[in-house]
């Protein structure tokens, strides 16, 4: 499989800061947010298109290492990249100024497939996860 990455370039915005003009941590995981929609399009399995298709997808793990603040003004670029996805989706991510190139942040988030019906967690990615990556990196 050919590797499935999707960026998007975000400016802190004033209200994500704090009095020193740092990016408050949690708005990190919005910054991932924002590319993890991005990536999960270039799949054709959004939000929209996993209910569609009887699964919810909740995250159930997600890791971040700040090793460097974002500040007031400064463009980051976001980056996810499927990591997994057989027995869940796994994203990978890095933050990094979009100036520089220096790495700002890196984390994952772990997602499982939730039967919406019955409410029953599935051990599989159902196989509409396997058909889309698969016509995905065959484009």
């Amino acid at each position: 499989m050919s590797e499935l990455t999707a960026s998007i370039d975000v400016e802190v915005p004033f209200h994500d800061v704090d009095a020193m003009n740092v990016a408050w941590h949690g708005h990190y995981v919005k910054y991932f947010e924002i590319a993890r929609c991005a990536l999960l399009r270039r799949f054709d399995y959004d939000y929209p298109q996993m209910q569609a298709s009887g699964y919810l997808w909740p995250i159930v793990e997600c890791h971040l290492k700040y090793i460097r603040p974002a500040l007031y003004g400064q463009t980051l670029r976001v980056r996810a990249t499927l990591l997994e996805y057989e027995n869940r989706i796994k994203i990978g991510y890095e933050i990094s100024d979009i100036e520089t190139g220096e790495r700002l942040t890196k984390g994952y988030t772990t997602q499982v497939a939730v039967d919406a019906t019955t409410r029953e967690l599935q051990f599989v990615s159902p196989p509409i996860v396997f058909a889309n990556i698969e016509k995905a990196c065959s484009l």
